[in-house]
């Protein structure tokens, strides 16, 4: 699952050249990853690959949003309205995706009450309160290190059940809950780990089937992702 997305933006960049059909070799090539495991990802959306002529590219790409749910709407919650915080909310790539920004929080007192994107920052104390109609179905969480915990509890006290971590800090969630982790700094520091041996052993060589593929600019060459 965590390739569809991959996928996805590889496949949006090809029709957007007039490519209108995809094989399976194409498609691996293009994510560092080998046929038959794309083959066995795209098999679990179902069977519409005709042999010889592969797959209808913008087909794909429809079954690929069902099953991502990107064909929903998914509300979302940003708690902590810094620099990122505001990037986040700004960004179009929720939208393109099936989610959108419907509130936002902070505890900073000159930053609640400000008004981003056409919503007004709340107070982070307001998310135990959210009526039902306001609860939003993803957090994202921008803060600090140190207010990341507290934050993943109010979200899950009000029954948000996924969660994206951009704070540098391992979240305590009950088994229900999604929690994904997006850190920047450990992203670099395995780039550095890489850097720093730049003759050492194929990075590509292993077939780890829950690594997840390089995601890149189809057309443009890049080393194997590092494992």
């Amino acid at each position: 699952m965590v390739r569809l997305p991959v996928y996805q933006r590889i496949l949006d960049e090809l029709v957007r050249t007039g490519v209108t059909t995809v094989s399976s070799e194409q498609l691996a090539a293009l994510a560092r990853v080998n046929a038959a495991k794309v083959r066995r990802d795209l098999s679990l959306l179902g069977s519409f690959g005709t042999r010889g002529s592969g797959y209808d590219a913008s087909f794909l790409i429809a079954q690929i949003d069902r099953a991502l749910g990107a064909d929903e709407d998914w509300p979302v919650a940003v708690v902590g309205i810094g620099n990122l915080g505001r990037a986040l909310t700004n960004s179009a790539g929720f939208a393109s995706r099936g989610c959108h920004v419907t509130s936002l929080f902070d505890v900073d007192p000159s930053v609640v009450g400000q008004e981003i994107s056409g919503m007004k920052v709340r107070h982070m104390d307001e998310i135990p309160k959210l009526r039902a109609a306001e609860r939003p179905a993803i957090g994202v969480i921008t803060t600090p290190a140190w207010a990341a915990q507290q934050v993943a509890d109010l979200l899950v006290q009000i029954g948000v059940t996924s969660i994206l971590n951009f704070a540098p800090r391992v979240l305590t969630v009950p088994s229900q809950v999604h929690l994904r982790y997006v850190d920047l700094s450990v992203e670099l520091q395995v780039l550095g780990f890489y850097r720093a041996r730049p003759n050492g052993p194929d990075r590509g060589a292993a077939a780890d089937s829950d690594r997840v593929p390089l995601i890149r600019s189809v057309g443009h060459s890049a080393p194997s992702e590092p494992r």
